[in-house]
């Protein structure tokens, strides 16, 4: 006897698309059969006809239960949403699996990278996240400033540990890693078997920038796309992408902005150099004219959204392969928090977005057909199971992989309204977007924890997912 099985719906699995049932046994997939094969009792049966049966959504990059700065805040001691909110609002948009941050993110001068060994940060941050997320998670370690030999030391340990990739900052004040310390780093992540996750920007571009645009007083919030630019995109990349050829070190470029970003990650790719490329959700809808509108700059997110020939290229990357994963960079605050800052220097980076990655991307690349419906799953989760250190536990549908699926119902058409939402927010950005199919259900190692707009699951439900990259990953581009 089987505890789920799950009929009739259009199932993407390794091998392709395909009409499947799917069974499942204690938190795994048992069996993947043809329509009308699987002739097993189960504790629950599931019709899935007319509707995609996805891989659970994985998102890579989310910033939950932090402190932001007071620049940005307008105030001190102010969070960022908790896990329990953070992974409520995940499993409404079909998200199982969250990759956060342990370390610190240090934003303002004068700022101190987090103190105390790499696994003891970490274990910290699990304790954060223990009984208080519906969903799995897992962390980026973030290296902080002139990160010392002794910490550099540390990284083969919490890779054994089952840490997996490492995130550096090359600008952003107290977080920029100088590039003595990044080529050791580098160095080390490389030859235990890691991967750097980056944000890369180009700091003498962007403090230049940021000087002259107040120096000429042109500093407004809707300018930061003149400092966080294209050329300090293009300039970082490829010395980031030169000083990892070097290294044999993989690198998975977190929110890539620009069209010189993809061109940079394109590029490196063709070279065989293993380079990942991420793109924001709100990246592919907005462009720098929207930060004019009133109460534009809700929609920004470091380092700044730029021009509409970005954002096409941006969505050309994801369906021609240059880019790989999407995500959100998720920095979820109230609407009073989020537009305290009304300058360059000030605006707060982040929105109210885990919720909606999924329907949005597939309303943007999927429901027109521009993107295969493989492709939408391999953006959504597989591509970071592969590239982060999960697959295939996470990101498969396929027999032994954790049971972790999301029924998304194409022919559910509906407008986002704040209503609809489920984060610790009084605002989204996506308010009047339309989707073109949504999720209906999501299901986490075999358990349903949200279905027709209800939550099922338990918030002490959440695991925490040691990571190990695969060699192949390390070598050559493989998704």
């Amino acid at each position: 006897m089987l505890d789920l099985i799950i009929r009739g719906g259009m199932v993407v699995a390794p091998e392709g698309a395909a009409e499947l049932d799917v069974g499942v046994q204690d938190g795994r997939i048992a069996v993947v059969a043809q329509p009308g094969t699987l002739d097993i009792e189960a504790g629950r049966t599931i019709e899935a006809s007319g509707k995609h049966v996805l891989p659970g959504g994985i998102e890579p990059h989310t910033h939950i239960g932090i402190p932001v700065p007071r620049n940005w805040a307008g105030r001190a001691e102010v969070v960022t949403q908790p896990p329990e909110a953070a992974s409520r609002a995940a499993a409404f948009g079909g998200v199982t699996t969250m990759v956060d941050f342990s370390g610190s993110l240090s934003i303002q001068p004068g700022e101190a990278p987090a103190a105390g060994p790499i696994m003891q940060q970490v274990e910290d941050r699990r304790d954060a996240f223990a009984g208080h997320s519906y969903i799995d998670y897992t962390f980026h370690h973030i290296l902080s400033g002139a990160v010392s030999p002794a910490t550099i030391g540390q990284i083969g340990e919490a890779i054994q540990s089952g840490v997996a990739s490492f995130k550096i900052f090359t600008t952003f004040n107290a977080s920029r890693v100088p590039y003595g310390s990044l080529w050791e780093i580098f160095q080390e992540v490389s030859r235990h078997g890691g991967i750097m996750a980056v944000h890369a920007e180009d700091d003498d571009i962007v403090t230049h920038m940021e000087e002259k645009l107040v120096r000429e007083g042109r500093d407004q919030g809707y300018n930061l796309h003149l400092v966080h630019n294209n050329i300090s995109e293009d300039l970082a990349f490829r010395q980031v992408l030169r000083l990892a050829n070097h290294t044999e070190t993989g690198i998975y470029f977190v929110h890539t902005t620009a069209k010189e970003g993809v061109a940079a990650i394109a590029e490196a790719r063709l070279r065989q150099q293993p380079v990942y490329g991420e793109a924001l959700h709100n990246y592919l809808e907005f462009t720098c004219d929207d930060y004019r509108k009133p109460g534009g700059t809700a929609i920004h997110t470091y380092p700044a959204i730029k021009f509409a020939d970005d954002r096409d290229a941006l969505q050309e990357g994801l369906a021609d392969g240059s880019l790989c994963t999407t995500a959100t960079d998720e920095y979820t605050t109230y609407k009073d928090v989020k537009l305290s800052g009304d300058t360059i220097l000030t605006v707060c980076g982040g929105h109210n977005g885990i919720e909606t990655r999924m329907a949005v991307t597939y309303a943007k690349l999927a429901a027109s057909g521009r993107i295969s419906l493989e492709r939408f799953a391999d953006i959504t989760s597989t591509n970071a199971a592969k590239i982060l250190g999960m697959y295939p536990q996470k990101g498969a549908i396929a027999v032994g992989s954790d049971a972790d699926i999301v029924i998304f119902d194409p022919s559910l058409h509906k407008t986002i309204t704040l209503d609809d939402l489920h984060a610790d927010s009084d605002y989204s950005i996506w308010e009047g977007f339309e989707c073109l199919g949504y999720p209906v259900m999501t299901i986490l190692r075999g358990k349903v924890i949200v279905e027709d707009g209800q939550l099922t699951g338990s918030s002490a439900g959440g695991r925490w997912i040691s990571r190990r990259v695969a060699p192949g990953v390390l070598a050559r581009p493989i998704c």
